[in-house]
């Protein structure tokens, strides 16, 4: 399940590198709640589902950059931290801030995928997917 994560997040990464507008990505529910995530905290410009690409789900991802020439991405590092060989699950206890608060950290609750921020407020725990700064 989290390597379709991990190849969403390497296709973001390397389209940031290219400067390329956008990036397709392989999609399911938890890649689009991690996309949605990215979107709502400012990550990412956009995203939108795609039709028509035979049996498969794809959603195109808007990148987003600090300047108008792409010479500086918005997102500095992405770095998946529960992976499909070593699942990594946290309690609401162990929940740290993300560089300091300055990044958001992904996490897939029983209520839900949501920032690490929002499952410490409601104090639940689940499987930590991956870090953003």
């Amino acid at each position: 399940m989290s390597k379709k994560v991990a190849d969403c997040l390497s296709k973001i990464k390397n389209g940031l590198k290219a400067k390329h507008d956008y990036v397709d990505v392989h999609s399911n529910n938890l890649v689009e709640n991690v996309i949605k995530i990215l979107k709502e905290e400012g990550y990412i410009a956009d995203y939108k589902k795609l039709d028509n690409v035979g049996n498969r789900n794809m959603v195109r991802v808007f990148l987003k950059y600090a300047d108008e020439n792409k010479r500086k991405p918005v997102i500095m590092m992405m770095k998946m931290v529960s992976k499909p060989s070593r699942r990594v699950y946290i309690s609401a206890d162990e929940i740290k801030p993300v560089m300091n608060g300055l990044g958001i950290g992904i996490i897939s609750t029983s209520k839900g995928v949501m920032t690490t921020q929002q499952a410490k407020k409601l104090g639940i725990g689940g499987e930590y997917i991956c870090e953003v700064f």
